[in-house]
């Protein structure tokens, strides 16, 4: 009978686990991470496996724990199960306070600057379970500390989906504000010249720097204008305001110098909009962001105006 080969993906998966865990911060090892992850449904399987494994130390006594690192004498276990053992034994170590620097440490204690490049969306899971999905042309800086999670966003668009902790609330600030919650979805926006502010689930507390500010719940939005002043909460449709983490842009009777202003946040060249009346002609349509330009071509069909190119590359709109 032919021997059965061991299944060599749970130890890939330690290994890249574990090389995650000393490494929070480094993005060349995320991004081998990714490629890993993305050449089989299996991949992702078993290193999901290991981080709920990872997460639930918190939920075990610490007697039992500590048992787990002295585990029953055996001959001999094969590398294998001896790896899987050596988890468990540092999951036990770590939430105990005893040991294991990787646990503990990244959860309460990380730093990090993301960012994504005009047009690409990105998605990014933290240490303490929450996960990130970041927009064209953001960046934005992660602290984590033992008494608080801060996120500054510098600029660009990122949808946030928070692990519940009460002892630790997530905030996420601007240049006019700051948004604080323990655990929800929501997307924050930073403009030029204000934040935006589109809860999808949970509640979100709005604060900003003028003192002012709002409680949202789901399906409410607001905003922080350039004075730090909160706008009082207003029903939204997060569906359509967040269309961009699937790669749309919607449109809903929007004016065309809104219009304009949205799809050049994924345009390299410049696009400017004639004053007046162009400028205040309404659209809906949805288009694709990852084509910006298919806009350009539909627009002329839709509404009375023309697209022209001009000799700096840029491209404005102007009346028919």
């Amino acid at each position: 009978m032919k021997q059965q080969l061991p299944d060599p993906v749970p130890e890939q998966a330690a290994t890249w686990f574990a090389r995650v865990q000393d490494a929070p911060g480094d993005e060349a090892v995320r991004a081998a991470l990714a490629q890993w992850l993305g050449q089989h449904p299996r991949h992702r399987e078993e290193y999901q496996r290991l981080a709920v494994l990872w997460r639930a130390a918190d939920l075990i006594p610490a007697q039992r724990l500590a048992a787990l690192c002295e585990p029953a004498p055996v001959r001999q276990l094969p590398r294998r199960r001896l790896l899987r053992q050596a988890l468990a034994a540092g999951v036990a170590l770590a939430a105990l306070g005893l040991g294991w620097r990787a646990w503990e440490s990244p959860r309460l204690h990380h730093q990090a600057e993301l960012q994504t490049v005009l047009g690409e969306r990105r998605q990014v899971d933290l240490p303490d379970g929450s996960h990130l999905q970041l927009n064209s042309a953001t960046r934005l800086q992660v602290a984590f500390t033992p008494q608080r999670r801060e996120v500054r966003l510098l600029q660009g668009e990122a949808m946030f989906s928070v692990a519940h902790d009460s002892s630790r609330p997530f905030v996420v600030s601007t240049a006019q504000g700051e948004v604080t919650v323990t655990g929800t979805r929501f997307d924050v926006r930073q403009d030029p010249d204000r934040t935006r502010v589109v809860v999808e689930q949970g509640s979100v507390r709005v604060q900003g720097a003028s003192d002012s500010r709002a409680q949202l719940t789901a399906g409410q939005g607001s905003h922080i204008d350039p004075q730090g002043k909160v706008a009082a909460p207003y029903a939204i449709d997060a569906d359509a305001l967040t269309a961009w983490r699937h790669g749309k842009l919607v449109f809903d009777n929007a004016p065309l110098s809104e219009v304009v202003r949205e799809v050049s946040r994924y345009r390299v060249q410049p696009l400017r909009v004639a004053p007046g009346k162009v400028a205040s002609l309404r659209l809906s349509s949805t288009f694709s962001s990852d084509d910006p330009d298919a806009l350009l071509r539909a627009l002329p069909n839709i509404l009375p105006v023309v697209v022209r190119q001009l000799a700096d590359g840029s491209s404005e709109i102007i009346a028919k």
